[in-house]
């Protein structure tokens, strides 16, 4: 309840426990055990920053603070703890208050979207629960698509952008280092469990631009923006990683404030303790300095947990507002728990801090808040307010009604798939698959063309051959009758001359044989004359 220029929160018997608006971004606790009233606080605490004009953001884990948007109604309890705390007096009235619905899943709310980008290496490891082998390839991967002009964006990007560096490790080793493909291999088998548990629809765009958080209604009023935790907080670490990305993005994306009169924001972070449970040293490192230094961006963040304890002490120390409901100790560690929460309270002479602790009723806190010099004040045994919203759940009709209302459904309800890391490397993929058909394509044609060219050239010099042995057939066969016709011919000439040879020798030998005498003399001067002729002859024929 805004009450004067402060966040009326209860009373300590008629004294009223306030908070300072200008201190209010120093942080806050609320703790205590289940059934205590946490959640009323939270939501008191919600409503009283609306009212004074601050954005207010709260994850709703059971489904039972969206009904903020509607006013409350007296019922008995809270009629009772109207009259106790003397509340007309101070202007209290039921009321509703400008809320915007949301949900990762896009099923009791706007859907809410990141980029893979914008989430990062770290925090995406840790949602896919990386060990740090695993998580520093994921940092070289998101390195070489930064490298590249690749946006990761869905998924789906991210899938195949680890195919595509699986593919060409070899080729990064030397620049970025050695990539395991077994490495590579289990960080796509986590994303795609990832995505079986939504994380295909939480990656994606229009992503959430944090500035449309920080609004006011036309009233002046911050609007409150409703996370719909029921199915998300079923994946704890998913549940806390989504939130401290957005206490990253505020942080990254909000200028320097410095103290200001009121906070830019308030952060309620319900189930506080699954943000440190598991989580690396190097994440705790990376809480604890988001805490301390936003601040300064003029954003409150108040921490909703069982105990004290769950939250480590690095961050604790820098919660000045703490709202203590009651705590149950039955066992000695549980005793131990419970004495360093009272402990770290300024004490209170009128009442043992640890012994108060354990025996506060319902809808009671022990209270320390900063006062106007940021000083803690003494712990005071508090009766906290009642809600001016309605308590309890949305009905899904108004739930949706409330949701199409949005000024914001326009630019958020439908996803869009934009040109991405994707897009292009399956273009790339299949150019690259369209050019190695197009070589092998190409191969196989100039491989058919010297086939065909060596089959041609063989054939003509088939043909050749042939051609040529007939051609040698041929003159061997002309040879052959030229060889026989001249030796017909020769024999002609031989016989014709060796008569003629014979004539003439016997002639002559008649002619000798005559000079000899006698008819002896005279044959045997023919025959003699007849064989010399024709051995004279065949001498010269040869």
């Amino acid at each position: 309840m805004y009450d004067n220029g402060t966040i009326l929160i209860g009373k300590s018997g008629e004294e009223k426990v306030c908070i300072y608006p200008k201190m209010a971004n120093r942080h806050g606790l609320i703790a205590g055990a289940t059934g205590t009233g946490k959640t009323i606080t939270l939501k008191v605490l919600a409503e009283s920053f609306s009212e004074c004009g601050v954005p207010v953001f709260f994850a709703d884990v059971k489904g039972d603070l969206a009904a903020v948007c509607n006013a409350g109604e007296a019922d008995d309890n809270v009629q009772r703890k109207i009259e106790e705390l003397g509340l007309k007096e101070e202007g209290f009235s039921f009321r509703s208050f400008p809320a915007v619905f949301w949900d990762v899943y896009a099923e009791y709310g706007l859907p809410l979207r990141t980029t893979i980008s914008e989430m990062g290496p770290l925090l995406l490891g840790r949602i896919m629960h990386l060990n740090d082998t695993q998580t520093d390839v994921l940092k070289i991967v998101f390195k070489i698509a930064d490298d590249e002009n690749l946006l990761l964006i869905d998924t789906k990007d991210l899938r195949a952008m680890l195919q595509y560096v699986a593919e060409h490790a070899a080729e990064y080793s030397m620049q970025y280092g050695n990539m395991a493909k077994q490495s590579i291999a289990a960080i796509t088998r986590s994303l795609v469990s990832l995505e079986a548990e939504g994380g295909e629809q939480f990656f994606g765009e229009p992503a959430l631009d944090i500035k449309d958080w920080i609004c006011t209604d036309c009233n002046g009023k911050g609007m409150i923006q409703v996370l719909d935790c029921r199915r998300l907080i079923q994946n704890p670490t998913m549940y806390a990683t989504f939130l401290l990305w957005m206490l990253s993005e505020l942080f990254e994306t909000l200028p320097e404030a410095g103290d200001l009169e009121k906070p830019r924001m308030i952060f309620f972070f319900d189930e506080a303790h699954l943000l440190f449970d598991h989580a690396p040293n190097a994440l705790k490192t990376k809480i604890e300095q988001v805490v301390k230094l936003i601040r300064s961006k003029g954003v409150g963040i108040y921490f909703v947990t069982q105990k004290p304890s769950d939250i480590p002490d690095g961050v604790l120390s820098q919660l000045g507002n703490k709202i203590q409901h009651a705590l149950r100790a039955y066992t000695p560690a549980e005793q131990k728990a419970v004495k360093a929460a009272a402990q770290s309270y300024r004490a209170n002479p009128d009442f043992d801090t640890y012994d108060t602790m354990l025996e506060l009723g319902i809808g009671e806190a022990l209270v320390s808040v900063l006062d106007e010099q940021g000083i803690p004040t003494v712990v005071k045994r508090c009766n906290m307010l009642p809600p001016q919203s309605r308590i309890g759940a949305l009905d899904d009709g108004q739930r949706q009604r409330e949701i199409q209302n949005s000024p914001l459904y326009v630019r958020y309800a439908e996803a869009v798939d934009r040109d991405s890391a994707y897009e292009f490397l399956t273009r790339q993929a299949k150019q690259e698959a369209e050019d190695k058909q197009k070589a092998a394509d190409e191969a196989a044609a100039i491989k058919e063309r010297q086939k065909e060219e060596a089959a041609a050239e063989k054939q003509r010099q088939k043909e050749e051959a042939a051609a040529e042995k007939q051609r040698q057939k041929e003159e061997a066969a002309a040879q052959r009758a030229a060889a026989a016709k001249n030796k017909s011919a020769k024999k002609v000439v031989n016989n014709a001359a060796r008569s003629a040879a014979g004539t003439v020798g016997r002639e002559l030998g008649n002619q000798l044989g005559k000079s000899i005498g006698g008819s002896f003399g005279k044959k045997l001067g023919g025959n003699v004359g007849a064989s010399l002729g024709r051995g004279l002859l065949s001498t010269f024929l040869k």
